[in-house]
């Protein structure tokens, strides 16, 4: 089982923001498709073969929570003692997060592996519930002008796409190959 986790945060305010570019890059990817809310974990999800895909309901800040409940349900966490985790345990065969990236410009992307959250804070509560770093992520670029102009990051990626970036978004969505890339 492969888990692509999508960050961004509910409602509809936040639908079209710059953190919620995880949720909107896996509705591009997936097209129409049904999600189910699940309570057990607090998410909404969607399985296609050996992908459950992932769009956590807890706020940004609170996605390692949602993460750890799904990966020790699938029993993907390889355990010490046969009840603690280890830490430090490589989960990059099996968890992809997908996140909005500060550091990159506007629709440049990257895959990382065993990296720091670089002050992403839905990415930095992954790490902490999970106890490791060593987890796949796709970081897509937000980065534009505006940015430079030092508006305080926390404000910017709760601001909308503007019109160009949204335009953009399925152009750089359908340029990634999401079962491809782990």
């Amino acid at each position: 089982m492969k888990i692509i986790v999508g960050l961004g945060n509910p409602g509809e305010k936040y639908c079209y923001t710059r953190h919620n570019i995880g949720w909107l890059a896996i509705d591009a990817w997936l097209g129409n498709v049904s999600w189910s809310k699940n309570n057990r974990f607090n998410a909404l999800i969607h399985e296609d073969g050996d992908c459950l895909f992932v769009k956590p309901l807890s706020f940004m800040n609170d996605s390692g929570y949602v993460v750890r409940k799904i990966m020790d349900y699938y029993n993907l966490i390889p355990k010490k003692f046969g009840i603690i985790n280890k830490k430090g345990e490589d989960l990059s065969d099996s968890l992809m997060i997908i996140h909005d990236e500060l550091d990159l410009n506007f629709g440049t992307w990257k895959i990382v592996k065993d990296s720091s959250s670089a002050g992403h804070r839905g990415v930095q509560s992954i790490i902490n519930h999970l106890k490791t770093q060593k987890i796949s992520r796709l970081r897509l670029g937000i980065k534009n002008d505006l940015l430079k102009t030092k508006i305080p990051a926390d404000k910017f990626v709760l601001q909308a796409f503007n019109q160009n970036e949204k335009n953009s978004l399925p152009e750089i969505f359908s340029a990634i190959d999401i079962k491809k890339l782990f």
